[in-house]
């Protein structure tokens, strides 16, 4: 199949769009030109919007299987399409636990017949997330799609533990990637220890408790060789501790979430667990030192840690209810409208950190506007002003603190591998 793709802007180096035509052809990008003359079996007039990369989030929960009640492989990489992502990488706390070979590929048979997007999974650890006994890195290594190992949502919490993971993986070159956080001063926390928790009276999760772990994490890493991965990175504690390992070359990378760059403790006014995610919303003084860790590189990306809910389970408060939030729907919006146009980062910037960073760091031949590269797009349209609405979602999650946000800037088509996966308002000719 054949689609060509008019009046389409792309971004250049300098900030500027260039008008131009997107030639598919059989999942690749055929041809990118100022004009081109070709009878394509599938036209699409993009009225000037901006054609990207399709984005790539590295941290979702989709809940499948065994948590359907908040997510499905389905709704969750529909609301995937909707955000503009293409690609998606799946982690691993689910009913069953991905912890064996052959676990891992009944999850590949559901994502091959229930996926919209790219689907890549991760592996637990250990076996049953349960942190007592490791699971054969080695051999769940072998199936490909195996994105990377996680046991996100708990820390490792025995060095003993991490450092044979991190042997394996090294072994076989896949990644750790790890959810930072010592139970041992966790202290059953809720929000931030800080302003809020005094206010609200609820138990806090101190900042020691993400950024201690990843302290010893980095240590092991260097030991290893291991290429260490820190997810939703929250303390400006953490990031000195991460800019002080890179500076001594070691392989570790790290992720940001938009929650974290935009919100801080100082939103949680009321009880309301659409503001409960772990790790928690921090100080002004973390936010602030997050975003100064994006932009000097020492935070390498931003992921969404997409992580769906049903309402009821939501509607129990802050002390009972789950930890999360979703964010696929929301993340471009918002990080365009809070961030490129209030000119704290370039869009550049902002497209590289969705897109093409997290496909150098992770290996994937994805993340390129470009002749030959797997076609994979997203067009948004940066005029397009509204208001988020979660009642709108495609995800089954309505567990956002961005409802009624007014934004300005959406993705209204995604095309994943050359088919187009998501679509708003545009006539095919």
């Amino acid at each position: 199949m054949s689609l060509l793709l008019k009046n389409v802007n792309r971004l250049n180096i300098n900030e500027e769009m260039e008008a131009c035509q997107v030639l598919i052809e059989h999942r690749t990008i055929k041809k990118i030109d100022s004009s081109i003359e070709i009878e394509a079996e599938q036209v699409i007039d993009c009225k000037n919007n901006v054609l990207l990369p399709g984005f790539i989030d590295v941290h979702i929960h989709l809940r499948e299987p065994g948590g359907e009640h908040k997510e499905t492989i389905k709704t969750g990489t529909q609301a995937a399409a909707r955000g503009g992502f293409t690609t998606v990488c799946a982690m691993p706390n689910t009913n069953p636990v991905p912890d064996q070979p052959e676990k891992v590929q009944q999850l590949l048979d559901k994502i091959k017949d229930d996926a919209v997007v790219r689907v890549l999974p991760y592996a637990s650890i250990t076996k049953e997330l349960a942190g007592e006994e490791l699971t054969s890195i080695r051999e769940i290594a072998k199936i490909n799609q195996v994105f990377a190992f996680t046991d996100d949502g708990v820390g490792i919490q025995t060095a003993d533990f991490m450092l044979r993971a991190m042997k394996e993986a090294a072994a076989c070159g896949k990644p750790i990637v790890a959810h930072c956080e010592d139970n041992s001063i966790v202290y059953e926390g809720v929000v931030h220890k800080g302003e809020v928790s005094q206010r609200l009276d609820l138990p806090g999760i101190p900042s020691i408790s993400e950024s201690v772990q990843i302290a010893r994490d980095v240590l092991l890493a260097e030991a290893t060789g291991c290429h260490y991965h820190v997810c939703h990175v929250s303390t400006k504690e953490s990031v000195r501790v991460i800019r002080d390992a890179k500076k001594a070359g070691i392989h570790v990378t790290a992720e940001v979430t938009p929650h974290h760059l935009l919100l801080n403790e100082s939103v949680i006014t009321e009880d309301d667990a659409n503001y409960k995610m772990n790790p928690p919303l921090r100080s002004t003084d973390d936010q602030e030192a997050l975003l100064e860790g994006l932009l000097d590189g020492t935070i390498d990306f931003i992921a969404t840690d997409h992580a769906p809910h049903s309402e009821a389970e939501k509607a129990l408060g802050i002390q009972d209810a789950p930890f999360g939030i979703v964010g696929l729907e929301t993340a471009f919006s918002l990080l365009y409208t809070y961030l490129v146009k209030n000119g704290k980062v370039t869009f550049n910037q902002l497209v590289d950190w969705l897109t093409v960073v997290p496909a150098t760091v992770f290996h994937l031949p994805y993340g390129k506007l470009a002749e030959g590269e797997i076609a994979d797009v997203t067009l948004v349209d940066l005029t397009k002003e509204s208001k988020i609405d979660k009642d709108t979602f495609y995800s089954k999650g309505k567990n956002t603190p961005f409802h009624n946000w007014e934004v300005i800037g959406s993705p209204v088509l995604t095309i994943s591998e050359g088919k187009i996966v998501y679509g708003e308002g545009f006539h095919h000719e």
